[in-house]
């Protein structure tokens, strides 16, 4: 049965779109980008192929064990950005690990006068998350090193990434999953990486999800490090009040001695059985090389019914 419901919520600020002349800064504010030069240089020529100006953080290349750089060079490039008033947008390199350990070390002082794009996925969840709480939407998207895919398995990603930053509508329409749980829901859009939300539990970072429509992906995690997760947000409250769920890519998932029994799908939805919001599932977001640009804070339409289901974005 499909029902309808409309969650008020307060409109989070948009931050200016990109037009061509504008100066975005790839960054690298987690992961290290060893052996990446080229790479982020092909991302470069992308952006300026759409007529954009490209510069490079002052440390992207730089190496610190497991970073890109001490943790004070991370920040230090990230406040440069958030600080310039000719940087449009922030496009992480990668993500990693990492974002964590600068978040607090940023002043948002300027960045809340004069907002900008911050962009990413993964590991980037952690500004998306910290950046939401200050009432500023943030674009889930590719990444410089998303270019190393196969120029055909991610003509999607670029496309919808494109949409997205020069403020076209972004709309998609996807095959059903047998697994979906059907329903018609308007709401804010929030969510990312399931381990970074699970990570950000008890912080000011913390996501509030009432009355707002969630998605999570993941990667590289054993079926009961999924559940363990899904159950931490259970437990704080994430389910109990949220007005939908979007299940993006569970990638490679890791195979664990004593099997789980059931399939990612049915994990989940073990975990919210007694809520009644609509779950879709296999929408094209995360690990994966298509990967749908998404506006974290803004207010979407989620459409789960038999045979196609649908998320479209306000404009």
């Amino acid at each position: 049965m499909i029902f309808s419901t409309i969650y008020a919520q307060e409109k989070l600020i948009t931050p200016p779109y990109l037009q061509p002349g504008d100066t975005i800064a790839i960054l690298a504010p987690a992961g290290i980008l060893k052996n990446r030069a080229e790479t982020i240089q092909r991302a470069k020529k992308l952006a300026e192929s759409w007529g954009l100006k490209v510069i490079l953080g002052k440390h992207i290349f730089n190496q610190n064990s497991h970073f890109a750089g001490t943790d004070n060079e991370r920040a230090e490039d990230f406040q440069k950005a958030l600080d310039n008033p000719n940087i449009k947008a922030i496009w992480s390199g990668r993500g990693g690990y990492g974002s964590v350990r600068v978040l607090d070390k940023l002043d948002y002082t300027t960045f809340l006068k004069q907002p900008k794009w911050i962009i990413g996925y993964s590991d980037i969840t952690a500004f998306h998350s910290h950046i939401h709480n200050l009432g500023v939407e943030t674009m889930h998207a590719m990444m410089g090193t998303s270019v190393d895919e196969k120029p055909e398995s991610i003509i999607e990603t670029v496309a919808s990434f494109k949409i997205a930053i020069f403020g076209k509508q972004l709309k998609y329409t996807i095959p059903s999953s047998n697994y979906n749980k059907k329903g018609v829901v308007r709401g804010q859009l929030v969510g990312g990486n399931l381990a970074l939300l699970s990570s950000m539990l008890g912080s000011n970072s913390q996501t509030d999800t009432k009355g707002k429509i969630l998605f999570i992906e993941e990667i590289g995690e054993y079926k009961y490090s999924i559940d363990r997760m899904l159950q931490s947000l259970k437990r704080a409250g994430y389910f109990d009040n949220c007005a939908g769920l979007i299940i993006g890519d569970i990638s490679r998932i890791k195979n664990n001695s004593t099997k789980w029994g059931s399939s990612i799908e049915q994990l989940v939805l073990d975990v919210v059985k007694e809520y009644d919001f609509p779950v879709m599932f296999d929408f094209p977001a995360g690990h994966e090389p298509d990967n749908r640009a998404l506006i974290f804070g803004r207010n979407i339409q989620l459409t789960v019914d038999s045979g196609q289901s649908s998320v479209v974005f306000e404009k």
